[in-house]
């Protein structure tokens, strides 16, 4: 248990140290970066109706998003293996 718990950790570690802060944009800012640069008259067809004030707000709504998910799939999964 103790050596898996140490694995996890490095791995986490290493991937910190490793990943640049670039590469952690959004799918949403790189398919429009890519989509300007293919058709530059390019227009979206709709706008968000809220736009969280700040990246940490998304990143809170995000958050919360998975674990609200997490915990969906892990009480399935328990209520299955009764």
């Amino acid at each position: 248990m103790i050596r898996n718990f140490l694995l996890i950790l490095f791995s986490v570690a290493l991937l910190l140290v490793t990943v640049q802060a670039e590469e952690w944009a959004g799918t949403d800012e790189q398919a429009e970066e890519i989509i300007s640069q293919i058709n530059p008259n390019y227009e979206p067809w709709f706008s968000p109706i809220w736009e969280p004030p700040s990246g940490e707000i998304e990143s809170l709504l995000f958050s919360l998003q998975a674990a609200i998910g997490a915990s969906l799939i892990v009480t399935s999964l328990d209520i299955t293996e009764d």
